[in-house]
């Protein structure tokens, strides 16, 4: 599974990002700064420059017009998967502003269709889609506490279990209208969370990453 890391230029989870280990780590516009003020230096630079206010003096820089239809983590994940990484954990990309948050909720669900496996980190929690025609299963080894919340971002999200949680799924139907899976708790045992069809994201605090598998 090759692994690569977006640090976008908001809300950047430095702690977690130092934690882990990615293959190949892309800097998102301002994230240079963010990755700079760490002393890490970033395999790619992408974006138009307008949050940094300079395009960096880097050996790999991919400076894009201000005006375009595809945002600068957008532009900087078609990169990743260009490169031919699977797994993508992007960080400062959950922003204070609902519609840029809502918008990587929707990238979350593109990419997943595309087959890919895309975390977005926050300060106290991750958020992944699950995608059931391509990568619709995410599994946890025991976690003694923390909620899991899981909701439908096409119309429905159908056959969806979630099982080892305070209140189990089996083959339930989610509607994107009505938030029936929100808040089921970790109690201490191996968890799966898995969707036949449509699309599911599912949020899990930080504290249970590194109980995480992926699934098919």
């Amino acid at each position: 599974m090759a692994t690569c890391a977006l640090v976008g230029a908001v809300e950047f989870n430095a702690e977690h990002f130092a934690s882990q280990r990615f293959d190949f780590v892309i800097a998102v516009d301002a994230g240079y700064a963010h990755l700079e003020k760490i002393g890490v230096a970033a395999d790619l630079v992408v974006g138009d420059f307008d949050s940094l206010g300079y395009v960096p003096a880097h050996p790999n820089v991919e400076t894009h017009p201000s005006h375009k239809d595809a945002s600068d983590i957008e532009l900087a994940m078609d990169r990743a998967a260009e490169e031919g990484f699977d797994t993508l954990v992007v960080y400062g990309c959950m922003s204070g502003r609902l519609d840029h948050t809502y918008g990587m909720l929707q990238l979350l669900a593109r990419f997943a269709r595309r087959g890919l496996r895309v975390f977005a980190i926050g300060d106290t929690f991750a958020v992944c889609a699950l995608e059931g025609s391509r990568c619709g299963t995410l599994r946890f080894d025991a976690v003694e506490s923390g909620t899991l919340s899981t909701f439908a971002l096409t119309d429905a999200a159908r056959g969806v279990d979630e099982a080892g949680l305070e209140y189990p799924l089996d083959k339930a139907t989610l509607s994107n209208d009505e938030p029936l899976g929100v808040s089921n708790e970790f109690i201490g045992e191996p968890v799966t969370v898995s969707v036949e069809e449509g699309t599911l994201l599912v949020f899990f605090p930080l504290h249970a990453w590194s109980a995480m598998t992926l699934g098919e």
